[in-house]
């Protein structure tokens, strides 16, 4: 294959997406956005939809990241906000979203947040494109013929004429790999929103080269959106009644779990406001046990912050990465929520995730071949690695001396735009 003179590397992630462009010096730049007068490598995944009045009548609006996040704030529930749509890539079961009348299918969606993602970048995208993909997709039964089939469809319509697919930690070890003097053993650990992959490759970069052959890959649909989800089952949920008791008939039951099933999900959650479930906890205040946990739920639904939920869950969940504890702090309309959370508790939680993971590992020793004591170096990649609890793991399972980090949120696209400029890709290259 002939390098191309410009190259994209393309991390779409369930969080961050980020784009890097490589040159056939071997050269790398990432696209930067500026919102705020802050410029920002790492552009949220995220949607909004609207309409917006004018003379000629109401138009169709669509914006992404962080100017989607002000459309939301300002808007609340006059406009569709959809994150973490990323999940849903292989899903057999997610045909199409109504969007002002419009079935809107997956591969609409990620066309359109890319083209966004390009123009608010302000740089063109050259024609040809490696796409990072998990190990694991995430999803019960996840389909990745299907899952690719659709980020074809988007980039094709972009206008891309050649594209690749890589496995997402691969890429990361390939960057990892061009500051290796000699040869070495490298396990990468990708933990990205939706979900954690890994894979075990022998680098040997001498000869001026870099070679590679990869020995195993495995993944797990566990990784941040998981921990998010631990702490609003612990700390949110309880605030807003769940574990609470109502009184029908005379008898004393347990409010529904089903009521907060929604939170796992946060675009069923944003349209709570509007289904039968809201009348429902209105009636249930009047039955409740404590009334004013359910009348804070009904507080949260009234002032649609769900967004703010999010942010909220994730400062507290950074924060314990630095500190003992943390601060969790809600304030939307007349919904104020408040609890300081130790680490330890966190690490609770998340404990039997932690060990799901460490399991998942294993599988890619075993498929390997190796122990903990062939594997020479550790790089954990995705900003779910700044878990203390998630590194710990790896550092007592491989000594601390082995596990490295950095570039936690550009090494995988600056990784993927390096491999489009192999003479040739097909060593890397994921197979269906």
């Amino acid at each position: 294959m002939t390098q191309a003179a410009t190259t994209l590397g393309l991390d779409f992630g369930t969080t961050n997406s980020v784009a890097v462009l490589a040159e056939a010096d071997g050269s790398t730049q990432a696209m930067t956005f500026r919102h705020d007068n802050a410029a920002f490598e790492a552009c949220r995944s995220v949607l909004c939809f609207w309409k917006d009045e004018d003379r000629g009548g109401p138009r169709a609006m669509m914006e992404i990241g962080p100017w989607a996040i002000d459309q939301f704030l300002e808007l609340g529930g006059d406009c569709r906000f959809i994150q973490s749509f990323k999940t849903f890539a292989a899903s057999p079961l997610f045909s199409s979203t109504v969007i002002h009348n419009k079935n809107w299918y997956f591969e609409d969606l990620l066309a359109a947040y890319l083209r966004r993602l390009s123009e608010r970048s302000g740089a063109d995208w050259p024609m040809q494109v490696v796409m990072g993909r998990p190990v694991q997709f995430a999803g019960a039964l996840p389909d990745e013929k299907l899952a690719q089939q659709r980020y074809e469809t988007a980039l094709k319509r972009l206008g891309f004429e050649t594209i690749h697919h890589v496995y997402e930690p691969v890429a990361a070890a390939f960057f990892y790999a061009q500051r290796l003097s000699e040869p070495a053993t490298i396990l990468v650990a990708d933990f990205g929103g939706g979900t954690s992959d890994f894979s075990i490759l022998r680098f040997d970069p001498r000869a001026g080269k870099v070679r590679a052959q990869a020995l195993s890959h495995a993944g797990i649909g566990i990784a941040g959106d998981a921990f998010d989800q631990k702490i609003i089952d612990h700390v949110v949920s309880p605030l807003l009644g769940k574990g609470s008791t109502f009184k029908s008939d005379g008898k004393t039951l347990p409010v529904p779990a089903a009521f907060y099933s929604r939170f796992a999900q946060w675009n069923q959650l944003s349209i709570m406001r509007h289904t039968k479930d809201y009348a429902d906890l209105v009636k249930l205040a009047n039955m409740a046990d404590d009334p004013r946990l359910i009348e804070a739920f009904i507080a949260f639904l009234d002032a649609d912050a769900t967004y703010l939920l999010y942010r909220a869950v994730a400062q507290m969940k950074t924060a314990l990465s630095h500190a003992e504890d943390a601060r969790f702090d809600l304030e939307a309309g007349r919904l104020k929520l408040h609890r300081t959370i130790a680490r330890a508790e966190f690490e609770g939680w998340i404990g039997e995730d932690v060990r799901a993971i460490q399991t998942t590992v294993s599988e890619a020793l075993r498929r390997a071949s190796l122990g903990e004591a062939g594997i020479d170096r550790v790089f954990l990649t995705g900003g779910t690695s700044y878990v203390p609890a998630l590194r710990r793991s790896f550092e007592e399972r491989f000594g601390a001396g082995k596990v490295e980090t950095g570039d936690q949120f550009v090494s995988i696209a600056n990784g993927l735009a390096l491999i489009a400029q192999e003479d040739d890709l097909e060593p890397w290259l994921a197979k269906l």
